[in-house]
């Protein structure tokens, strides 16, 4: 009751559009340039002076609209009001709801959808903190674009989910085909100090195409690739693709399982290198498989190692130019496409390597380089930042989100495609300061000396997270200089790495076998140098697709005389390379005697197989294999100068070198090798032990295309003291051969 003349209170009224907004944070907003747009777009509550009951205002962008409402789920509606610059609102006595957004236009279309500014963020403030701290090891499944569910208020809705890194980016804008490649709309919002920046938009299913838009520190616009992105369009289209997550089904668990309880020092390991472009041209991952299990096995190869398959812009780089660290190359399928391959192989019991290039990455503009605006994932300084050499960018391996970045795209190929080892490419690049520079080109770390210490730790973190993570894995270092304790543990101060490529093996026995058999006994060492620090690092020996590019020729180009001499001597080398102590690879082509350089450009000349003597070869390559894994002693102490003993190895006038390998229970395997062109009979040699010892491999066989001499199936060792051992017996050496020997007492 009132008295008198007194005028009724009014009762709280809410603004029809809400709390006021500045004309200038609407104009960043509708520009999306608003580091924020979520504080200003999508629902907020706000109070009213004297209410009781719940106030919100729903804002949002429809630029061109001429009438926008709310939908709520109750089939009732908001209309909004047009405040500027595109931008809608309106405001109601209710409180946070999920909503839809009708937007009605002159030319008669009435179009609803949801608003992807009333979403929470997707990422949540542990991955954040993790992120900033530079020890995220699964970065993978929470930045890029991921096709999820997420929560609204009432319930679960499908989208895409965007999480970019551009710490130094004023605004950044997912752009792509659903939003004809203009960001407006789709402005992101900045997660604080970690750099993060987060959208979440509804109804976007994988297959979507997109880059992210940064507003550089210099007020620009560019344009790059998800760094993250899973998937990216077929080359030379450089947009990343969002992913269809989690729908392949592993069938490969028996492998899986035995790998974790498996130490690979104590198997046997012999790997076919290929680049799968020019392996089967025109085949996808898919097509390849069936043809490529056959052949390997054919073979007898234990594994098979990929050149990389990260998506890459240029073909001609061999994948060695990474600008998809996280997408596999969309030149032969998708992303479960190639898991299928791997899937496959792994089922058919043969191992997958990859090749990993975290030395460097290409200067591409709409890529990793300059990526907000600024150096970003390289050193700024270009006497750190650059490589000379290949004209790229080297990553900032000081900075522990690059670094972060890094680590995790090992486990992701690791943990995601269950590939079970990285060959990782240039090592030599990235621990040396002065790799490939003149003085006055490259900047002294701390102590004023050439390594770089900031690299080296990122190499310590990866082979040992993947490690701890992977067990079973291997991590391989393709490593050219004398660097001390490559394959140390960490805990040493070694690098890590399980295996060294032995780059000064290949070197040497490639200088020595490229010489007429008339002058081999004035090289004799480098035949047998390696032999000095075979136990020094884990080696696998590699006749790689370096060794057979530019000029260098193919394996079977490199060896002197006629036809027949050089595929003779290719048998011996290759006898001589799969006893020595170490695991071998052999890149493709060169197991059937492929005569021309190898080449991207085409297919290896599958034809010459149909040719008796290379398929010969390729016969005896499968033999070698065959024998090989059959014989622990051939692998078991690889690691260990117990698994080897010299029997001959200054037989330099001769060609000849001979030494035993052993396995755990010390029985002896010989293997000899003469590289002379003619035969050696009666070549007496020093045994440990009289009694039988069985040929179980000639190279000379007139079943791969020898002259077939040999020991009629072994030899006969009697107590007869010979070079400082209690046992001897004569042997049969062919030209140009290999015969391996097992003692069967």
């Amino acid at each position: 009751m009132r008295a008198g003349n007194e005028e009724p209170v009014p009762e709280p009224v809410a603004p029809v559009t809400g709390p006021v907004v500045s004309n200038d944070v609407l104009a960043a907003v509708a520009e999306g340039r608003h580091s924020d747009p979520h504080s200003v777009l999508g629902q907020h509550g706000f109070e009213i002076a004297g209410a009781a009951g719940p106030h919100t205002v729903i804002r949002t962008l429809r630029p061109l609209a001429a009438s926008v409402d709310a939908v709520f789920d109750d089939g009732t509606s908001l209309p909004l009001l047009h405040v500027g610059y595109g931008i809608w609102a309106g405001a109601g006595e209710f409180g946070p709801t999920d909503y839809r957004v009708r937007a009605r236009y002159d030319d008669g279309t009435d179009w609803t959808a949801d608003d992807p500014y009333r979403f929470a963020p997707t990422i949540g403030e542990l991955d954040l903190h993790l992120i900033q701290e530079g020890r995220h090891e699964e970065l993978w499944r929470v930045l890029g674009a991921h096709h999820r569910e997420h929560w609204g208020l009432g319930g679960q809705v499908a989208g895409t989910s965007f999480t970019v890194w551009a710490p130094r980016a004023k605004a950044v804008r997912v752009v792509g085909d659903f939003n004809r490649w203009s960001g407006e709309s789709h402005a992101m919002r900045s997660m604080g100090g970690s750099g993060v920046w987060e959208l979440f938009v509804p109804d976007l299913a994988p297959g979507a195409t997109y880059k992210f838009q940064l507003l550089t520190q210099a007020d620009t616009w560019v344009m790059r690739a998800d760094p993250m992105a899973r998937q990216a369009e077929v080359s030379p289209a450089t947009g990343s693709v969002v992913a269809d997550d989690g729908r392949y089904g592993w069938e490969d668990g028996e492998w899986m399982s035995r790998r974790a309880h498996t130490n690979a020092h104590s198997e046997p390991m012999s790997i076919y290198e290929l680049h799968l472009g020019s392996w089967r041209p025109g085949k996808s991952y898919r097509d390849v498989a069936d043809e490529l299990i056959e052949y390997v096995q054919w073979l007898g190869y234990t594994h098979v190692e990929f050149m990389p398959l990260a998506e890459h812009p240029f073909g001609g780089s061999w994948g060695y130019q990474v600008t998809g660290y996280y997408a596999a190359t969309s030149r032969f399928g998708s992303p479960d496409d190639l898991r299928y391959l791997i899937d496959r192989l792994h089922q058919a019991r043969i191992g997958v390597i990859m090749d990993w290039v975290p030395g460097h990455f290409p200067k591409d503009e709409w890529a990793l380089a300059r990526f907000d605006g600024e150096p970003l994932y390289e050193h700024p300084d270009p006497r750190r930042g650059e490589q000379l050499d290949w004209g790229t960018y080297v990553f900032d391996y000081g900075n522990p989100r690059v670094r972060n970045f890094l680590v995790a795209n090992a486990l992701f190929w690791l943990e995601e495609f269950h590939v079970d080892g990285l060959r990782v490419d240039a090592v030599a690049s990235m621990l040396y300061l002065d790799y490939s520079r003149e003085d006055g080109q490259w900047l002294p770390n701390i102590h004023g000396g050439r390594e770089h210490l900031e690299a080296i730790g990122f190499l310590q973190e990866a082979t040992a997270t993947a490690y701890k993570r992977n067990p079973g894995i291997v991590m391989i270092a393709e490593e050219s200089t004398s660097w001390p304790g490559v394959t140390a543990p960490t805990n040493s101060g070694g690098l890590g790495f399980g295996y060294k490529w032995n780059m000064g093996w290949m070197h040497d026995t490639l200088q020595y076998i490229q010489k007429d058999p008339m002058y081999r006994s004035h090289h004799h060492h480098d035949l047998t140098f390696s032999f000095l620090y075979a136990f020094s690092e884990h080696f696998i020996l590699p006749i790689s697709h370096d060794e057979v590019v530019h000029g260098k020729g193919s394996l079977l180009r490199k060896m002197p005389g006629d036809h027949w001499q050089q595929l003779a001597n290719a048998r011996a080398y290759l006898s001589y390379m799969w006893a020595h102590p170490g695991k071998q690879l052999l890149f493709m082509g060169q197991e059937f005697g492929q005569l021309s350089e190898w080449s991207e450009e085409r297919g290896l000349d599958w034809w010459i197989l149909d040719q008796p003597t290379h398929r010969q070869l390729a016969e005896f390559v499968g033999q070698l294999n065959r024998t090989y894994t059959s014989l622990p002693q051939l692998w078991q102490l690889d690691d260990d100068s117990a698994g080897f003993e010299w029997v001959e190895g200054g037989a330099a006038a001769e060609n000849v070198i001979a030494f035993l390998r052993y396995d755990l229970e010390r029985r002896p395997v010989l293997c000899v090798v003469n590289f002379a062109g003619r035969p050696h009979e009666g070549f007496r040699l020093g045994l440990p032990l009289a009694g039988r010892w069985t040929e179980i491999l000639n190279s000379d066989a007139t079943e791969y295309g020898g002259s077939g001499v040999g020991n009629l199936g072994g030899v006969d060792a009697t107590d007869d003291p010979w070079s400082g051992r209690p046992a001897s017996a004569s042997f049969t050496l062919p030209p140009l051969g290999a015969v391996w020997f097992r003692y069967d007492g």
